[in-house]
């Protein structure tokens, strides 16, 4: 070994196959199982019974609690054992008896981005796209196919439709019952579920500029309390509001919502 790399530890329960790739410095714990062609980064922890199937990636100074299931079969009829891949990035917590499904559909992933936290008992499906600095709390139950953008928050024992997008910064409240996209930038909360405000708290720890934050209020306005349909909402924010990033990406949002024919709530 050369001098400074850090030794790997694992625990003398642990199961781990000998075709598993682990980096320097991992530590497997009691009775966890890690399967051939799983491959885990440096640094990262293993706890207790967790186990990892194979075809899984975990990146580096990961920690991954006890019990939770990373990369196992898709839970979809459609899946046939084709090779399918589930992909987590650096620095991502995961919590108790948390599941992550790897995709279906030959080629496929499901992600989940750098510095994400998802907590216990929480379930990710086939071919999910999870961003960086997501926050998934206890309990959300996330179908297939679900994209979640970057710094997304989502209140416990959310459920979200398969499909559905979840926008960059979005909050989406409690118990909430996510069958359309939510929009980026904004708190949405209830069910059936509504676009309450901006989220204002979570643009203002991502030190988004006050005056975007007043150009995005204004627009919720025009979605959502103005009575307009979408179509002219849209038109009135072209017309009314002064370009910002954060403008032109909620509109570009929007239209690929409408593309879809997913809508979003109001």
């Amino acid at each position: 070994m050369p001098s400074g790399t850090r030794a790997v530890e694992i625990h003398p329960t642990a199961v781990v196959d000998p075709a598993a790739d682990l980096g320097a410095g991992v530590r497997v714990g009691p009775y966890a199982v890690i399967a051939p062609r799983a491959r885990i980064g440096e640094g990262t922890w293993i706890g207790p019974h967790v186990v990892i199937e194979p075809c899984t990636v975990i990146g580096r100074d990961c920690r991954i609690f006890a019990h939770a299931v990373l990369g196992g079969p898709p839970q979809d009829h459609h899946f046939s054992g084709e090779p399918t891949v589930l992909r987590i990035g650096d620095r991502v917590t995961i919590r108790e008896y948390v599941s992550v499904s790897r995709a279906t559909g030959a080629g496929g992933e499901t992600v989940v981005g750098d510095d994400t936290e998802i907590l216990a008992y929480a379930h990710a499906g086939h071919n999910c796209r999870i961003g960086r600095h997501v926050l998934i709390t206890n309990g959300c139950q996330l179908a297939g196919h679900v994209v979640v953008g970057d710094r997304a928050v989502l209140g416990g024992m959310v459920g979200v439709l398969q499909f559905a997008h979840i926008g960059t910064l979005a909050m989406v409240g409690g118990l909430s019952r996510i069958v359309q996209d939510v929009l980026p930038y904004m708190l949405v909360n209830g069910n059936p579920p509504r676009t309450v405000a901006i989220n204002r708290v979570g643009l203002q720890r991502a030190n988004v500029p006050r005056a975007a934050q007043d150009k995005l209020r204004r627009a919720h306005r025009l979605l959502v309390r103005s009575g307009l349909d979408v179509a002219r909402a849209v038109a009135r924010i072209e017309a009314e509001i002064e370009p910002c990033a954060e403008i032109a990406h909620l509109l570009e949002f929007i239209r690929a919502s409408r593309e879809r024919g997913a809508g979003f709530p109001r």
